[in-house]
């Protein structure tokens, strides 16, 4: 039996659909739409310029698709072929970091692609990064050169993303420091030494929350940011010093740590922006009298003995 409901769906006229289709078309494209069609397109892009011998799989004689098939990317990402398919046509479809994560490999993504990949989904990689294309040879360079003044580059979220000798003794053994920790909040309510050597440990604690509150401002969406800020919370410290709500931007300032090896020095804290001022900068420390000089090229000599 055809209900009346029925009967008026299945009798639309096509002037009523195309007018449908074309409020669909004119209604404003939220974020989320717009990166699950960028996604969409860089998936495809992706599995279309990888060559099946590339992942392992014979190119045979009846292959008219350029690249891999939706099907082979879902078998070796093990993923269902629907469900992949759905991701393709750019689907409003939840994804797991797992599933991203087989992806990359799938498509052989390089570190930059898997970022990409990651933002697009909206999406935390749960892999920390261990190539950063920030830190070009360049920079590096400049790094070594100034040692022995302690140097480093951080992002806005305190990440540090490489030093020289002298700054990877200047707090505690960095390279001892698990990739994924190396980050100056999280170390300043972690980690023991790091935290004995800061002289002003919660004049400095307040600082960094402050450019780190005023500088997440614009990346409030940004998952990764999230995730910072919901591991820092887990620290009393941390929260006591975040509901403060102060805000600071960047300063040149005087510092001083102890240093296990050559006891307590000060330094004059410089950013260096890379780019805009929200972005990676080269953090140095300058010394800020002849005794820390002379301490410092003490500490680069032990760095270089190791």
């Amino acid at each position: 039996m055809t209900t009346m409901a029925q009967e008026t769906v299945t009798t639309v006229t096509g002037a009523t659909a195309e007018a449908t289709a074309v409020e669909v078309a004119a209604a404003p494209q939220t974020a989320s739409t717009v990166r699950r069609h960028e996604l969409a397109a860089f998936l495809r892009h992706r599995r279309e310029h990888i060559a099946p011998e590339q992942v392992g799989l014979e190119r045979g004689t009846r292959r008219r698709t350029p690249g891999l098939r939706r099907e082979e990317v879902a078998q070796l990402a093990s993923v269902g072929v629907t469900w992949y398919t759905w991701l393709e046509q750019a689907r409003d479809i939840q994804v797991s970091v797992q599933v991203l994560d087989a992806l990359a490999r799938t498509l052989l993504l390089d570190p930059s692609e898997r970022a990409h990949l990651f933002r697009l989904a909206d999406a935390t990689d749960p892999r920390p990064a261990t190539v950063c294309p920030v830190v070009t040879p360049a920079l590096r360079e400049m790094l070594d050169q100034l040692d022995p003044i302690p140097a480093c580059l951080q992002n806005a979220r305190y990440d540090i993303l490489a030093y020289n000798r002298t700054y990877g003794m200047l707090l505690c053994d960095l390279d001892a420091v698990p990739p994924e920790d190396r980050n100056c909040m999280i170390l300043s309510y972690t980690h023991e030494e790091w935290r004995s050597s800061i002289v002003h440990l919660e004049k400095t604690q307040r600082l960094m929350a402050a450019r780190f509150r005023g500088t997440m401002a614009g990346h409030l969406a940004d998952p990764t940011w999230k995730t910072l800020l919901q591991r820092l919370r887990t620290s009393p410290e941390f929260r006591d010093v975040w509901d403060r709500h102060e805000v600071m931007g960047a300063s040149p300032r005087r510092k001083e740590f102890r240093n296990t090896h050559v006891g307590r020095i000060t330094v004059d804290h410089t950013d260096l922006w890379l780019g805009p001022s929200t972005g990676p900068r080269m953090v140095t420390y300058a010394p800020a009298d002849e005794e820390t000089r002379r301490k410092l090229e003490r500490l680069h000599e032990i760095a270089r003995a190791r």
